[in-house]
């Protein structure tokens, strides 16, 4: 992905320098707060030759003093050190929701390099074969049809080397999906066969940079949401997303996903032999 012709250094250099004076400290104790070198954070506010910081590094400013990371490269204009709006914590998108919604493969491509964690409504779109998708969206119509003949490309997201994903779905979504019941009810044994072993092939190959975890709905509950490395989380509540894009609420659906992967009974490297053991139900 090329670099966005918007981000400089100055303008980066700019917005450090206001953060260590609203919070009236000295640079080496900003440097502490922050977790960096004297020397690093010396060398970004060099007005001699200005840089812009690693990832790791501008995380790490972001998160220690809860902005975003767009604002501390001077994409948006918003300072997010001051309390925030209504408008600038939330945006509410309106007919979300199809397997391939431009917008959900929008952010997943800008947060490229980024981790991508995702909690689908059943199990991950990406990993869906063309029947399973048909007969989960077929009753979408006009304007909000899926445009079908871009599901392969937008699956091939998956096989990108900088592509890096963790998903987490409950137990009980797949094993309804191999009954055929609920929102499946109707879908064929042979299409859930070709389902299953989809996921199971694709869950080996695409390990490590793919990875699902499955969690017993019984022990834990999640809305659909998916966040997009630091910069974006948007939570699916049926047709809307609500999307955030201040740290604070994106930190916190981060823990909340952490709680989900460490709640999970079965792990990636396992996912395999899970689906491997699935029975599915006849016609």
């Amino acid at each position: 992905m090329p670099p966005d012709r918007r981000i400089s250094a100055p303008a980066f250099r700019d917005r450090l320098l206001e953060l260590i004076a609203g919070r009236g400290l000295t640079q080496a104790a900003f440097a502490r707060s922050a977790g960096l070198d004297r020397s690093t954070l010396t060398q970004l506010l060099s007005d001699h030759a200005p840089r812009l910081p690693r990832a790791e590094t501008l995380v790490a400013i972001a998160l220690a003093c809860g902005v975003s990371t767009d604002w501390l490269l001077g994409l948006n204009g918003p300072d997010q050190s001051a309390p925030p709006s209504v408008g600038e914590v939330m945006q509410i998108e309106a007919d979300g929701g199809l397997p391939i919604d431009d917008r959900m493969f929008q952010w997943m491509t800008e947060a490229a390099g980024a981790k991508i964690r995702t909690v689908p409504v059943g199990f991950p779109d990406l990993l869906k074969t063309g029947e399973v998708l048909h007969h989960e969206y077929r009753n979408a119509a006009g304007d909000a049809a899926p445009r079908w003949d871009s599901v392969a490309s937008r699956l091939e997201y998956l096989q990108r080397p900088e592509t890096e994903i963790e998903a987490c779905a409950s137990v009980q979504a797949i094993e309804e999906f191999a009954a055929g019941r609920g929102i499946w009810a109707g879908l064929s044994a042979a299409d859930r066969e070709a389902q299953i072993a989809r996921i199971r092939i694709l869950g080996t190959d695409l390990y490590p940079s793919f990875r699902l975890f499955l969690f017993d709905r019984r022990q834990l509950y999640s809305v659909p949401f998916t966040v997009f490395g630091t910069a974006r989380a948007a939570v699916f509540i049926g047709g809307i997303y609500f999307v955030f894009t201040w740290t604070e609420h994106i930190r916190a659906l981060i823990r909340r996903f952490d709680d989900l992967v460490r709640g999970a009974i079965v792990q990636p490297p396992d996912i395999a032999d899970f689906f491997a053991t699935l029975r599915v139900a006849p016609d």
